[in-house]
């Protein structure tokens, strides 16, 4: 399917991961084509087609939750969907994490052993904030033990900020400083993947993959909030094969 990536990692061969496209389903401009989001102003009919078109490719209907840039972490297998969270944790096979962006970073998470897996939705907000560590910490696992992919985000060279933004995390570590380039206008280019890296090394996590995109620039591809406004949303999707 032209709507779907499969993330390159060395995760466990029981892991399954999915990370969906832009293209390839039936919303119009400006929610073109394949938008998972039903907040976003697009048909909730064709929003519904589309996920019943993602839902084909999985053992079960995602868990879906209700983003607020926080760090809440809540559990897939047993708990509620639409919860008030920006992670999910699945032990159980067939349990599908997952988490919608448009710019914001996805972060997926599982242990070398293959028992549990993660979605954590990782905009500056909630990276800032500890989302990554509180997902960590719900997945109770060493997290040397732990593989982590950083899926499509706004890129380096797009990402401008004030200088609340750069204190809010330098602040709390000054490497951060490696991750902001000050521009001529007096803000700053913010490199979400390298503020992440950061976090997840922090926090004991050593093997990081992903990384290399850029919603904003590559708009064939990917949704980008900054770029377009009204747009639509992908989802990074993760779960144990049954």
């Amino acid at each position: 399917m032209t709507n779907l990536l499969v993330p390159a990692w060395p995760a466990p061969t029981n892991v399954r991961a999915l990370q969906t496209l832009r293209t390839g389903g039936c919303s119009p401009a400006p929610w073109d084509s394949f938008n998972l989001g039903s907040h976003v102003g697009d048909s909730p009919a064709l929003v519904a087609a589309n996920r019943a078109m993602l839902r084909e490719r999985l053992p079960a209907e995602p868990f879906w939750l209700q983003q607020v840039h926080g760090i809440a972490a809540v559990n897939a297998d047993f708990e509620a969907n639409l919860l008030e969270a920006d992670a999910a944790i699945g032990r159980l096979p067939g349990s599908v994490c997952a988490v919608m962006t448009a710019d914001c970073l996805p972060v997926l998470l599982c242990d070398r052993a293959g028992t549990v897996v993660a979605a954590a939705h990782a905009g500056w907000r909630g990276l800032a904030a500890g989302v990554l560590e509180a997902t960590i910490k719900k997945m109770d696992v060493p997290a040397s033990d732990l593989l982590a992919w950083l899926g499509p985000a706004i890129g380096p060279k797009c990402f401008e900020v004030g200088d609340e933004v750069r204190a809010t995390f330098v602040d709390k570590d000054p490497s951060a400083t490696l991750a902001f380039d000050a521009k001529p206008s007096g803000k700053w280019l913010a490199d979400i993947y390298t503020l992440a890296r950061q976090r997840l090394q922090a926090a004991g996590v050593n093997s990081i993959s992903g990384g290399d995109f850029c919603t904003f620039t590559e708009a064939e591809r990917f949704f980008s909030y900054r770029r377009d406004g009204v747009t639509g949303r992908m989802a990074s999707l993760i779960w144990l094969d049954q």
